[in-house]
């Protein structure tokens, strides 16, 4: 892999993000170029992949966390240019299965990649879990998932 990780939260670049965030990604084009920092900020950990030669930031995680028991996954991508190099299962890996994290529970929302993540232990929720939906609405919605698949 030409590629490192990182969890140093200095070493983020958050023009890489913010451009990501605001183009990209269906599921946070409606924040801010202020929220997607303070996000950054307040997040509890995240994960950058760079590029060995450059240095150049062409992936990233996020997770919040209470620290102890339980930890949300969230804005997890890779730059297309750098797809298909595993890049999105390291940052996936560092993040749940490498680090402080390894025994919480893991909770994330995504309308796509049910593999990458069901790889990593993911799958629907158990009847222990109810959810409370953001008032925000989306820029952009894709087909809801009308079956999950093992």
């Amino acid at each position: 892999m030409d590629y490192e990780l990182d969890d140093d939260p200095t070493r983020i670049d958050a023009d890489v993000v913010w451009a990501f965030m605001s183009t990209e990604a269906y599921w946070g084009r409606w924040r801010n170029r202020t929220q997607v920092e303070l996000q950054l900020a307040n997040s509890w950990r995240v994960v950058g992949a760079y590029r060995m030669d450059t240095g150049a930031m062409v992936g990233f995680s996020r997770a919040v966390s209470d620290g102890v028991a339980l930890a949300y996954l969230a804005d997890v991508f890779v730059l297309a240019d750098a797809r298909g190099s595993g890049i999105g299962k390291a940052l996936i890996r560092t993040m749940v299965d490498e680090g402080p994290g390894v025994e919480f529970r893991w909770i994330l929302h995504t309308a796509d990649a049910h593999g990458l993540y069901q790889r990593f232990g993911f799958r629907e929720p158990d009847a222990t879990c109810l959810e409370r939906p953001g008032r925000h609405i989306p820029v952009s919605k894709p087909e809801p998932r009308r079956s999950w698949h093992r």
